[in-house]
């Protein structure tokens, strides 16, 4: 047969094969609309082994391919070869681009949307689906346009209303998401993204119990959706429901191993409960997806903490901020962890939070104070925000203040921003006079709030710290704004006027670094009793013939410049043993970690013992079997300290540099403990022996201790706290006398 004769047959066989392909094609719609995706292949293929440059055919197969995410590359050449048949075709380019996007070539996926509209400006789809590309490309006012564009031209489009609703939450206007969503939903009841989106935005709104009936919902109808258990552990990491919210996301990456949010959440969860070899492993595989995720390195620089890793967990705050100079999460977990930091001084740690201020707080616009009585001695209006009135070692360093508050000269409001609450939530709320549920509010409507509740004296009690409520404080919806206790190491706001503390925890010298102004108290921090009948007044070492020294504080806190002075204590006295408690030694990897510091510095395993965690009754008895209590630094105790010294164990404190690398040593000092006050690491360890020799002495301090502590001014709650309402007054005084002028 000849050349020619062979493409006149061809030509008679198409012919032929035509309506027979048209049938075949509209049998292959059919089964694309029941969701017989298999079928639909099958169908294409054998109508393009005769009819190999059909559009329609083509143009069906791309679009069956791509609902395959592994086949996602097959799908674009399809869908390219129907556009080289038909180069004007706007929907081809429109489904083509979808699978661009899906492949995260954002853009790539825009210039062939972008051509599709050209092609045909009034495509709503194609309009909307670039919309959601520019969104990924971060551009969303230009997405926000376009999803606007689409719904001008199909006013009932719940689609373009839903992925509006998406871009509204990306830029945090969580109100208009939330309208968006039920627009859409109002034309499509059951639109399943729609009902979704409307989770996460109440969820962002603080609407708590809402939201979690709308995402319980969303799994009803589709139990396996991992992006929606995802989104359900999130919103119980909002309420720290950490169990609940652990279960949810693993669910969701047994469904998707990959899946960005789940991994996400996953690091976070894991570094709560104390489980940061687990945080790691999901970093890792963030990274290995996305190597320039700020969330991701933000949380690798925490795993790297938790594990003593001080230098690299900074350097990994700073790549993420280089990345994105205003993440605020990267500020704060910075901060933090500063604080552990060996050569960190005054000037570096406010810097850092000089830095939230000029990159987050400075942008957030400060309300004009209300008009409000200026009689200098009239009752006063103190409110208290925290997300710790509740089970904390926060908590039982403020308790005594609001406890033996003079209400007759004082009224207490409490703003709880924490959705944890428990018996001593209970006594918080019993010994304010106005307790507020803060948890539900935003930062604007607790500045709302606030402001309505005529608060004369707002103060902060949680810093830097999780849970806090600095972006309300930067609006100054108070006159007289105040940093105390739960995290005193200042703030860097302009709007917060000043910072309890005391002459040892923040010497003279430091204070110009500070935004706040100093107003010193007999401590910094004091605590409440621990209930009786934990106390033990006899000495371990005289049961045991053998010193024992503890620590009972975070694992991170032990640095490594610490841990080599506690070695060469234990070292220098052959059977001292030291036990180390804190919940995250829970964690085998950890604690197989820190006894191998230690028999790194010649101490053998035997000598080091590692308790996790235990309700605080429990927690407080270890302190029976403790002779002398060893604080860490650079980063001290604080209420660990008190603990230790109300259960009659003496602490040896090392003064640093910084504030929270002087607290343990202010606590000390405060009742009269200046001996065992250093300034350097042979001292530290002369004092160690120098007390582990003298049991005697040992045990008459052990004795003596609870009674020092009631007869000081920073251990006697009533006593501290008349200190405390004494600088209120006089704080309300200058500024009438201030306003006055």
């Amino acid at each position: 047969m000849t050349v020619g004769s062979r493409a006149f047959q061809n030509a008679r066989l198409q012919k032929k094969f035509k309506k027979e392909a048209d049938a075949a094609l509209a049998a292959a719609h059919q089964a694309y609309a029941n969701g017989r995706l298999a079928d639909v292949e099958t169908l294409c293929r054998r109508i393009l082994e005769v009819l190999p440059e059909h559009f329609d055919t083509l143009h069906l197969l791309g679009v069956c391919l791509s609902a395959n995410p592994k086949r996602l590359e097959e799908a674009e050449q399809v869908l390219r070869g129907a556009i080289a048949i038909s180069p004007r075709a706007a929907n081809v380019y429109c489904d083509l681009g979808t699978v661009l996007f899906d492949l995260k070539r954002y853009q790539d996926a825009r210039a062939c949307q972008e051509k599709g509209i050209a092609l045909n400006p009034n495509f709503a789809m194609a309009l909307t689906n670039l919309g959601n590309t520019l969104m990924h490309l971060m551009l969303p006012l230009e997405a926000i346009e376009l999803h606007e564009r689409a719904i001008r031209l199909k006013p009932d489009y719940a689609d373009a209303y839903c992925n509006r609703g998406m871009v509204e939450l990306r830029i945090w206007q969580s109100e208009q998401a939330l309208q968006s969503f039920e627009r859409a939903l109002a034309f499509q009841p059951n639109h399943h993204e729609a009902l979704v989106g409307r989770g996460m935005a109440l969820l962002e709104l603080r609407h708590y119990a809402a939201a979690e009936a709308v995402l319980n919902t969303a799994l009803a109808r589709q139990p396996n959706n991992a992006k929606v258990l995802a989104h359900r552990g999130r919103l119980h990491l909002r309420l720290m429901r950490l169990e609940q919210a652990e279960r949810d996301i693993e669910a969701a990456l047994g469904l998707d191993p990959d899946l960005e949010m789940a991994l996400r959440e996953k690091a976070r969860v894991s570094l709560l409960l104390n489980k940061p070899t687990q945080a790691m492993a999901a970093c890792h595989k963030l990274l290995e997806q996305n190597p320039k995720s700020e969330t991701a390195i933000s949380l690798m620089g925490s795993c790297f903490a938790s594990f003593g890793d001080i230098a690299t967990a900074l350097e990994q705050f700073d790549r993420a901020l280089e990345l994105k100079p205003d993440f605020e999460d990267a500020i704060h977990r910075k901060i933090f962890t500063l604080d552990f930091l060996p050569e960190a001084d005054f000037a570096l740690l406010q810097g850092a939070r000089k830095y939230w201020w000029d990159n987050v707080g400075s942008r957030i616009p400060q309300r004009k104070p209300r008009p409000r009585d200026l009689d200098p001695d009239r009752r006063l209006v103190v409110g208290y925000v925290s997300a710790d009135f509740r089970r904390h070692s926060a908590a039982y360093i403020f308790m005594p203040v609001l406890r033996h508050s003079d209400h007759t000269n004082f009224e207490t409001v409490c703003y709880s921003s924490s959705p944890l609450q428990d018996e001593m939530t209970d006594e918080f709320r019993a010994v304010a006079d106005r307790w507020v549920d803060a948890a539900p509010l935003t930062d604007e409507q607790l500045t709302d709030h606030i402001e309505a509740d005529g608060i004369d004296i707002l103060v902060d009690l949680s810093g830097h710290s999780l849970g806090n409520r600095l972006g309300m404080f930067a609006r100054k919806p108070a006159p007289i704004q105040v940093s105390a206790w739960g995290a005193p190491t200042g703030t860097g706001l302009k709007t917060i006027d000043y910072i309890f503390a005391d002459p040892v925890t923040i010497p003279l010298a430091a204070r110009p670094e500070f935004a706040e102004k100093i107003h010193d108290l007999p401590c910094m921090l004091t605590m409440i009793e621990p209930a009786p009948g934990l106390y033990r007044p006899d000495l371990p070492m005289l049961r045991n013939g053998h010193v024992t020294f503890g620590t009972f504080n975070r694992i991170e806190k032990i640095s490594n410049e610490v841990l080599a002075v506690w070695s060469k204590l234990l070292r220098e006295l052959p059977g001292s043993k030291l036990v180390v408690k804190h919940a995250s030694l829970d964690d085998t990897g950890l604690r197989d970690g820190l006894i191998a510091r230690f028999v790194e510095h010649g101490v053998s395993p035997d000598s080091v013992v590692c308790l996790g965690a235990s309700i605080r009754e429990e927690h407080l008895k270890e302190y029976a079997h403790i002779d002398i209590s060893l604080d860490t630094f650079p980063q001290n105790g604080g209420a660990g300290t008190w603990e230790s010294l109300h259960m009659g164990v003496p602490v040896i404190a090392k003064l640093g540099q910084t504030t929270s690398s002087r607290a343990a040593g202010g606590i000390v000092k405060a009742v009269g403990l200046d001996d065992w006050v250093v300034e350097d690491d042979e001292t530290y360890i002369a004092v160690g022996k120098r007390f582990s020799a003298d049991p005697a002495g040992l045990a008459t301090l052990r004795r003596e201790l609870p009674a020092r502590i009631t007869a000081s001014a920073a251990g006697n709650g009533a006593t501290y706290t008349r200190h405390v309402e004494a600088a209120y007054r006089r704080f309300w005084r200058e500024y009438c006398a201030a306003q006055a002028h």
